[in-house]
């Protein structure tokens, strides 16, 4: 009979657990092979859709009729919701080339239409890719001083991090994106049910709205010394203006120090 904590492998590795959870879960891993040895292949699992599943963007007529199909079945935004809790089905049963094509595909049909400014149609498709693959962390912590340095190393830039828990946003991990062949450090939070994607990116010289909609996600900008970040989430406008405003106060600190 499988142990039944195996169950919580995929909130531990998705920085879902908070510290108390995550450290019984740390615990029983160190009592239970049946649970390092899951734990194991779902990290194999991530690290194989992370290298081996492609991209390729859709041309306009076929993601209109691929749009128009979904639209007729339920609401685009309900379909994006509902994937993540499918994660578990899809991670035990899925393996290989079966996982990675399912990854991919998914990604290929979430993908907004091109229409608009170009770096809006990437930060939106960015933050879509990263909700319904595995790659929406690279490095899973609630910790500052292990995601900020991390970033540093992987994305060569250094933004602002904390875990605003009091204030609702729970720091869970960060990642490397691109945004229009631009590397960008990913700082993620989650903000109850809801993902806030927030990237940072080095000397962009061309002007930015305060903030967008696009799709039932609404997107902040905002500039810190030659940094620009962007905040994307299907969560309300005054909730990523928040967060927004506690990240800038954090920039402020961090150039005083």
């Amino acid at each position: 009979m499988p142990c039944e904590r195996a169950q919580q492998l995929e909130a531990y590795l998705d920085g879902e657990l908070d510290a108390a959870g995550a450290a019984e879960v740390e615990r029983h891993l160190e009592t239970c092979g049946e649970c390092r040895n899951a734990k194991a292949e779902l990290e194999r699992l991530r690290t194989a859709l992370r290298e081996k599943a492609t991209y390729h963007r859709a041309g306009p007529q076929l993601r209109a009729r691929i749009g128009a199909s979904l639209d007729k079945e339920m609401p685009r935004k309900a379909i994006i919701r509902r994937f993540p809790r499918a994660r578990a089905a899809f991670a035990g049963a899925a393996g290989g080339a079966m996982a990675t094509a399912l990854a991919a595909s998914l990604a290929f049909f979430f993908l907004v239409p091109a229409s608009g400014d170009p770096l809006i149609t990437d930060i939106t498709n960015a933050h879509l890719r990263s909700l319904a693959s595995e790659h929406l962390i690279d490095v899973v912590s609630t910790d500052r001083h292990t995601v900020k340095p991390w970033l540093a190393a992987h994305a060569d830039l250094s933004p602002p991090v904390a875990d605003f828990s009091r204030q609702g946003f729970k720091l869970i991990g960060g990642r490397v994106d691109f945004l229009e062949g631009v590397r960008a450090a990913v700082t993620v939070y989650r903000h109850g049910a809801h993902i806030v994607n927030v990237f940072a990116w080095a000397n962009y010289s061309e002007e930015l709205p305060d903030f967008a909609t696009r799709n039932g996600y609404h997107i902040v900008f905002w500039r810190s010394g030659n940094l620009t970040f962007c905040a994307i989430s299907d969560t309300s406008i005054d909730d990523i203006l928040a967060l927004s405003r506690l990240l800038k106060g954090l920039s402020q600190t961090d150039a005083r120090e």
